[in-house]
């Protein structure tokens, strides 16, 4: 069954860091993008970073540009989210996406396959 898988959400104080995890199974990430959403409470559902698993190349929201980076490790089909100082604003679920099609920065419905997602909460 393709799944994907995320983890590494919890509970930081404002300018602590996470690192979240994005596992597939089912299917390998190779000639995908992997994306990473966002959605608080009441919200619409942002773009966050995606990253290409054929050349590398990341793209960020402006909103965690310089604070985020996103990684892949194509052999263990794992994209990580290093998020370092956190603020409350990054308080949401936090989701994996894969996209089998290589198009660079994409909306959520360009995305074949999700996570379950995985809470971050930033405290003042």
């Amino acid at each position: 069954e393709v799944q994907l898988q995320a983890s590494g959400g919890g509970l930081v104080q404002s300018g602590g860091s996470l690192r979240l995890a994005c596992t597939a199974s089912g299917f390998t990430f190779d000639g995908y993008a992997i994306g990473w959403f966002r959605q608080a409470p009441g919200k619409e559902r942002e773009g966050v970073s995606c990253i290409s698993s054929t050349d590398g190349r990341r793209y960020y929201a402006d909103s965690v540009k310089g604070r985020f980076t996103t990684s892949i490790n194509i052999a263990k089909d794992t994209v990580y989210l290093e998020m370092n100082n956190l603020e409350p604003e990054d308080t949401a679920v936090y989701y994996c996406a894969a996209d089998r099609e290589i198009r660079g920065w994409a909306p959520p419905s360009e995305y074949d396959y999700w996570g379950q997602g995985t809470q971050v909460t930033v405290s003042s």
